[in-house]
């Protein structure tokens, strides 16, 4: 599945067998990309999720996390703003510490 947000946000995700706990992948794009979303802006910020076919309920659960957080526009200029892939790993790992307290 394919979900462009809008304000330069895609979060493609699917489940793909081999895998055996759902894994994210974050990338911040030097050149914004076309995505087809649904405010028709490229995007610059992709979060790829992928879970195994038997993780409904959980594939789900993190889906509604990360799309919280990237609908956060606070967030969001964090992550374009980080100067640094550590800084980028920090508010990526602290969102997730924050959402499972």
């Amino acid at each position: 599945g394919s979900t462009g947000f809008g304000g330069g946000v895609a979060i493609p995700h699917g489940k793909l067998e081999g895998l055996d706990h759902v894994t994210g992948v974050f990338a911040r794009l030097e050149q914004p990309i076309e995505f087809g979303a649904i405010d028709e802006m490229p995007v610059d910020l992709v979060f790829l999720l992928l879970s195994p076919p038997d993780a409904g309920a959980d594939h789900l659960k993190a889906l509604a996390s990360v799309s919280r957080q990237l609908r956060d526009r606070g967030f969001v200029a964090k992550l374009r703003g980080a100067g640094s892939e550590d800084a980028l790993y920090a508010l990526l790992v602290g969102s997730e510490t924050r959402d499972a307290a």
